[in-house]
Order: C-alpha cells, then sequence, then structure tokens
C-alpha cells in the first residue's frame, strides 16, 4: 500500500460563503497537518483556499501553493507558503495532479467544479487512479452525484463509475475513503 504523502484540496476563494464551509477547509488543513501530509492548493490566501493553507501551515505541514500569475492580486497569494508561480490554468492544475497522491474536493464555484470534474475526467480516461473524495457535510455536492447517476442511467457514463464517486460527510470520512481506495 502506498503512504499518501501530498493531498490536492480543490475548494472555493470566497470569503462570503456559508461559515460552516470556512469552518470545514480549516478542519481539512489542520487533519493534513496532524497526519503528516502536504497540502497542495491553488495558492490563494482568500476563501476555503486560504483558511484550508492557514490552518495547515499553522499546524506544522508543509503547504504548497501553485498561483497563475494572472490571479495573484485577485486570489491573493499566501506568502507564508512556497508557491510555484506560472503562466496559466493547465500549468497550474498539472503541477497540483502532479505532486498529489489524493483530491479533496471541499465547496466551491466553477473553477472547483472544473477541477474536479477534469480529474474525473483524467480517471475514466485511465490516466490515473489517485482517489478522489468530495467531501461536505450538508449534502453540497449532491446535485453533482444526481447529474452523474443522470449520465450512467442514460448510458453516456459506465455504471461502474460509481465505484470512482467518492462521498463523504465528515473530515475524517474523506480520509477514511481515500485510505480504503488506496489499500485497493
Amino acid at each position: 500500500m502506498k503512504a499518501i504523502q501530498s493531498v490536492c484540496v480543490y475548494c472555493g476563494s470566497s470569503n462570503t460563503t456559508k461559515p460552516e464551509y470556512l469552518d470545514l477547509a480549516t478542519r481539512v488543513g489542520q487533519a493534513i497537518a496532524l497526519r503528516g501530509m502536504r497540502l497542495v492548493y491553488g495558492g490563494g490566501r482568500v476563501g476555503l483556499m486560504g483558511r484550508a493553507a492557514e490552518a495547515c501551515h499553522k499546524g506544522g505541514g508543509e503547504v504548497l501553493g501553485v498561483m497563475p500569475k494572472f490571479l495573484a492580486r485577485r486570489e491573493i497569494t499566501y506568502e507564508d507558503v512556497p508557491h510555484r508561480m506560472v503562466d496559466t490554468m493547465h500549468e497550474r492544475k498539472l503541477i497540483m495532479f502532479n505532486e498529489s497522491d489524493a483530491f479533496i474536493v471541499l465547496p466551491g464555484g466553477i473553477g472547483t467544479l472544473e477541477e474536479a470534474i477534469e480529474m474525473l475526467s483524467w480517471r475514466r480516461l485511465d490516466l490515473h487512479t489517485k482517489p478522489l473524495v468530495f467531501l461536505c457535510e450538508d449534502g453540497f455536492w449532491d446535485p453533482l452525484f444526481h447529474l452523474m447517476q443522470h449520465t450512467i442511467d442514460a448510458n453516456l457514463t459506465p455504471p461502474s463509475f460509481n465505484d470512482v464517486l467518492l462521498a463523504a460527510n465528515s473530515v475524517e470520512g474523506a480520509f477514511e475513503a481515500i485510505e480504503q481506495r488506496i489499500a485497493a
């Protein structure tokens, strides 16, 4: 069984979202630090991204931010942690993928959804076998899972893809899902 060393966290960059989502990001960052893992993320100081990175960093964990130069002002680079500054979103996503052993998807908007869907697409194409877990305590990702089932029911996605779709409603549950998938 391969040990998980780095977890990529995809999440929103909004400070105006529900306080519960910001708290969840903080707890995920703390959990990564407590497990001695590295947090790989989009590099921002704002929203769930900033909360996860700050919690991991302050908890003694290693953090790697990957930030496109054009987003540095919008997402405000978290200067307390190492960063790789890149030119494009494609570079950002590839580095985040290459630097991670698993993925946790927290609540987020279109950018978070796009990153997670790309990783699912790559998994569907057998380009990787890294676990990806959608984490939310209030069913935030349920509509996505309904949509994925809809594509399965329409015979556009094979039923076996349900085995790839991992969900958790607690931080501990997310890490358990990752560990189970790695052990399989």
